[in-house]
């Protein structure tokens, strides 16, 4: 593959959809280092519970961004853009090729061109009334607050970000304009003047399920219980944007005595299960994702096959 062609192979889809192997196999093909896109990964802290490729899975490919900070810290996605978009640069400096791989949509679509960082000034006296709101009557109705001015924005945030829902509603209010629609023109054009060569891999809904609680067990019996516990000590508050990832929150309230192990357990899988949908559901809009479906592949040599024959028609389109 021509490395003038082509910034970047991107691998998304959903938590449990195989797209770190997915990504491995693809780099050993067009001599590539990969590029985390996946928010939990970023936590040094956070192994187990992110699902982060072990040295072993690793197998020797370079990887970028993963333990970049500390639970706790914050880390924007704007910090995340520029730090990815600087790999990038270095890897391409290298003649290697780019794979970017994770299934958090907002880092996707900061590289990708679909994603517009608004250039609103912050207020601090806006913010501080917003969050007194979320002290006093909890993070849920300072949703439902987005919800009813900006049901567009509200739809890709979870209630427990309290730090970006504060800032949709800060920008609500200091521009009279739902940030959604600040951004709308230009996401309407991104998706025709901005091409790229991206993979989705999507499982039918019952398989990934089942894939996930399989998932999870293994992360119990790999010792995400103990790792959680360890997080659990620092005092990181469970609204924290690093504990947005599953299996600690829900882990933090079997800490607290709210819940048992068992019933920790079944909410890490109930909750992703829906996360996963919210995944989908994000990635479908955008028209530029070309989707394989590894249940329909006899063996990981076969999906990564077809993955390659993606790469290599985008490739021969380009030219």
């Amino acid at each position: 593959m021509s490395s003038k062609k082509q910034n970047a192979i991107y691998i998304v889809g959903p938590t449990a959809s195989g797209k770190s192997a997915l990504a491995v196999a693809l780099a050993k093909t067009y001599n590539g280092e990969i590029i985390n896109a996946d928010s939990m990964q970023i936590y040094r802290e956070l192994n187990i519970g992110s699902a982060k490729p072990t040295q072993a899975e690793q197998q020797g490919v370079p990887h970028h961004l993963l333990d970049v900070a500390s639970v706790g810290e914050a880390f924007s996605v704007s910090a995340y853009r520029t730090l990815a978009l600087k790999a990038m640069e270095e890897i391409r400096f290298r003649e290697h090729m780019p794979i970017v791989c994770g299934g958090t949509g907002l880092y996707f679509n900061a590289l990708t061109g679909l994603l517009q960082f608004s250039e609103t000034k912050g207020d601090p006296a806006v913010r501080l009334a917003l969050q007194t709101f979320a002290d006093n009557h909890g993070k849920e109705a300072l949703f439902q607050r987005l919800q009813a001015v900006d049901a567009a924005t509200a739809a890709r945030l979870h209630p427990n970000d309290v730090k970006r829902v504060i800032r949709a509603l800060e920008v609500y209010q200091l521009t009279g304009k739902p940030f959604s629609e600040q951004n709308e023109g230009f996401q309407r054009n991104a998706y025709t003047e901005n091409q790229i060569c991206a993979i989705g891999l999507q499982w039918e809904r019952h398989v990934l399920n089942e894939r996930i609680d399989k998932r999870v067990d293994a992360m119990i019996a790999d010792g995400l219980v103990e790792e959680a516990r360890l997080v659990w000590a620092k005092g990181v508050p469970r609204d924290h944007p690093s504990m947005m990832g599953l299996g600690y929150r829900q882990l933090f309230a079997y800490f607290a005595g709210e819940w048992t192990l068992e019933q920790a357990i079944e909410a890490i899988k109930r909750e992703t299960h829906r996360f996963a949908k919210r995944q989908m559901t994000w990635f479908l809009r955008d028209l530029r994702i070309q989707w394989l479906q590894p249940q329909l592949y006899q063996t990981p040599a076969l999906l990564w096959q077809a993955a390659q024959n993606i790469i290599d028609r985008y490739e021969e389109e380009q030219a």
